[in-house]
């Protein structure tokens, strides 16, 4: 059995993140961030991703906001972020502000509302993996079901490739995974019908 049942995106909890996700508010630099180029972007924090995620963001734009919502900064994290001029908000996001149809703005828990075209955050992925944990699969220290190279699980005869066990994979690393788990599943049905053909012929069985 090949399981290849995927992840949801565990979006932060403040009006007008859900309608506006994968429209203006996105999550990948290297899947959006071509699309938004050049205009006043936003990062907003409160994961453990964030820092590395606003610095990311910064190779697409000149005006790029941090809304840390809960990040604390180290003195070193400020340097940083001042050394590659991008803006850190303080205050915690109250909403996505948002006029005809697009995102215009982040609204902080002042009332102030900071301009944007665009906003990135970092969903927490939570994989689609019920049946897996359910079956024994053994599990990474991180709670995510462990795979060999083959995608095998540790239960016989259970495979998993794509996002239900791996974050990371986008869909040419998920169909290579499944490539990749199909012939390790065909190998293993034909070594175990290897010896019941050995027994069928020794016995003068048909195949």
């Amino acid at each position: 059995m090949l399981v290849t049942t995927g992840l949801r995106d565990e979006l932060p909890d403040l009006p007008g993140i859900g309608e506006r996700w994968g429209r203006d508010l996105l999550h990948c630099p290297y899947c959006h961030g071509h699309e938004v180029r050049d205009q006043p972007l936003g990062v907003l924090g409160g994961t453990p991703e964030a820092l590395a995620h606003v610095h990311l963001i910064r190779q697409w734009s000149h005006d790029v906001v941090f809304f840390a919502n809960g990040t604390a900064l180290t003195a070193n994290d400020r340097e940083q972020l001042a050394a590659r001029a991008i803006g850190v908000v303080g205050a915690p996001v109250a909403s996505i502000v948002v006029e005809n149809d697009r995102l215009s703005g982040v609204e902080l828990s002042t009332g102030q509302v900071v301009p944007r075209a665009a906003v990135f955050v970092r969903p927490r992925f939570v994989p689609h993996d019920t049946l897996l944990t359910g079956l024994g699969c053994a599990t990474h220290d991180n709670g995510w079901v462990a795979v060999d190279g083959t995608g095998r699980t540790s239960v016989p005869g259970v495979w998993a490739a794509g996002n239900a066990v791996n974050p990371r994979a986008q869909v040419i690393t998920a169909a290579g995974e499944g490539s990749a788990a199909a012939i390790a599943i065909n190998n293993d049905l034909v070594n175990e019908d290897l010896p019941i053909a050995v027994t069928n012929f020794r016995l003068g069985l048909p195949l």
